[in-house]
């Protein structure tokens, strides 16, 4: 669509399903920075990334070790590597560029969730989230793993196992976690079964904050924006809270040391809480109070201006968006099939959804075109109407113009590498090369393809060979065209024959004529004179001399 016909009025947030990508049984999905590549991980173990902007498949990744669903994925700073999870308690470290497998870690659980160090362009640090245990700091080099405190004690600070209940066979089962980076991973922001958002400096392990939620329920997830200014938290009593980060964004250690001294000497857990009232404080509640659905992956856009969570309700393709004051701008119905991931484009108005049937869907903006709100000497016409336009009116340079010189510096060199700095990203450390693209790989097509294309080139063979139909059996078994003919010379070789114009089939014809009467007149030859005399055949419309020895 032309921006220029965009009307700048109109909400800018997808409307309608665009397109869908279908590769196997995708399961999660994930944007890299700039949302020019799309990674999504599928059933069967592989990693698929998609060309975002010509919607084809750029790569594949996949590991013979690997069989088992993705559960999560995650692009590093850059774009030069994609971590992966999988329900066999694995992870996967890929280096996007060459396709080949860095490393692979087998945790004692099976990890839900797994986030690269945003700090770095080459990250060798990961947060998991686990399936029946605390979030964890994972070195991918070494493999080693650190457990980070779900909970902080109301007398020591001690760590507080994760919560547990039994269940009614007896056996004892773990409340998952959730926990992200901050934008620039200095810090750990954690959600646990209480209700409490934990702000932990993961380098020793230490509870720098604590901000009670109210009611109290399981954090299910946790995100912050892009920009860190603002942190989104779903939870189990079914509300979508949003929270305003207070915290400078490049000095938020030093912030924390400097409100723990001013604290004084009180009690660890109240200290941990009036600390933590001044690192975050409640923004917005978003939730359906009248079907008071559950929430999945909900997050913000790539400017942070709206909100975005899908239904969890069985056999429903909802998605809610709501502007960051609290107002319900639209919802999104899909197909009847149940949304298990969505993520919303870094720099334009897209969302990308995946249904439990491995679909992903792409919904786009549904623009109306509207040049008066671009031009107001606009006049949109309901039929045409004759209009007589100067002699110079649409001329690249009208004869007003060709008197002066030419701004434009034609020998300048065009720069047509270098990509543009956005101001989505202008906090980025640019010296570094970031991957935006993957080279084209051409694929063979399948067998069965080709086999078709076999067939279908013999019958083109076997069809040129035979003759059409239009083709007609002229003299010595020649196949004469109507359009055109074959003619063979006294050395043997063939010419083409054009087919003669109908003023010269006339005068042909008015030859044969006047031929046959005067040879009912005449004696009858002999043989061998006949034989030596030019024969005049006709087939068709067209006419052959034929010169015999």
């Amino acid at each position: 669509m032309n921006a220029s016909i965009i009307d700048p009025l109109q909400g800018d947030f997808p409307e309608v399903i665009e397109e869908y990508l279908e590769h196997g049984c995708m399961k999660c999905i994930a944007f890299n920075r700039r949302g020019t590549l799309l990674a999504a991980g599928c059933n069967d173990g592989s990693c698929v990334i998609w060309d975002f902007e010509t919607r084809g498949i750029a790569k594949i990744l996949h590991d013979n070790e690997c069989s088992s669903p993705i559960t999560s994925i995650c692009w590093s700073k850059y774009g030069h590597r994609i971590l992966v999870s999988a329900a066999d308690k694995s992870l996967i470290l890929w280096d996007v560029m060459s396709g080949k497998k860095i490393t692979r870690i087998v945790l004692q659980q099976t990890p839900l969730q797994a986030r690269l160090h945003p700090g770095s362009s080459t990250p060798s640090l990961c947060l998991a989230c686990p399936l029946s245990c605390a979030p964890m700091i994972v070195d991918l080099n070494t493999g080693n793993s650190t457990l980070l405190k779900v909970s902080v004690s109301e007398t020591s600070n001690g760590l507080i196992p994760p919560s547990r209940n039994k269940s009614s066979d007896g056996i004892t089962s773990f409340t998952p976690t959730a926990a992200c980076f901050n934008k620039y991973g200095t810090l750990v922001y954690l959600g646990n079964s209480k209700g409490e958002i934990l702000v932990i400096d993961y380098k020793n392990g230490e509870v720098r904050a604590v901000v009670p939620i109210t009611g109290g329920s399981v954090v299910k997830n946790i995100v912050f924006s892009r920009n860190g200014q603002y942190l989104l938290t779903n939870s189990n009593d079914r509300v979508i809270r949003i929270y305003e980060n207070l915290l400078p964004l490049k000095d938020e250690v030093r912030t924390l040391d400097e409100l723990n001294e001013n604290c004084g000497d009180v009690n660890n857990s109240e200290k941990l809480k009036v600390i933590g009232s001044k690192c975050l404080i409640l923004f917005r509640e978003f939730q359906d109070a009248i079907t008071k659905v559950h929430w999945k992956a909900p997050c913000f856009s790539g400017d942070g201006e709206w909100v975005v969570g899908g239904s969890a309700c069985k056999g429903e393709h909802k998605i809610y968006i709501w502007d960051r004051a609290g107002h319900l701008v639209k919802i999104l119905e899909g197909p009847k099939e149940a949304l298990i991931d969505l993520a919303w484009h870094p720099v334009h108005p897209f969302v990308v959804s995946v249904s439990l049937n491995g679909f992903v869907y792409i919904w786009a903006k549904d623009y109306t075109e509207n040049w008066s709100a671009f031009a107001p000497d606009f006049k949109e016409l309901e039929e045409n109407e004759e209009y007589v336009e100067r002699e110079d009116e649409f001329d690249l340079i009208p004869d007003t113009e060709k008197v002066k010189a030419p701004d434009v510096n034609e020998d300048e060199e065009v720069d047509i590498i270098s990509v543009e700095k956005d101001a989505t990203f202008s906090d980025s450390d640019m010296s570094q090369e970031e991957l935006c693209f993957l080279p084209a790989t051409p694929s063979r097509d399948p067998l069965e393809q080709q086999d078709k294309c076999a067939e279908s080139s013999s019958k083109l063979l076997d069809s040129n060979n035979t003759g059409s139909p239009s083709e007609e059996a002229g003299p010595n078994g020649l196949m004469m065209n109507h359009a055109s003919s074959l003619l063979e010379d006294d050395a043997g070789r063939f010419k083409r024959k054009r087919k003669p114009s109908e003023k010269v089939l006339e005068l042909q014809a008015e030859k044969v004529k006047k031929s046959s009467k005067s040879s009912k007149l005449a004696k009858p030859k002999n043989k061998s004179l006949v034989d030596q005399d030019n024969v005049i055949r006709q087939v068709g419309q067209v006419t052959f001399r034929l010169q015999l020895p």
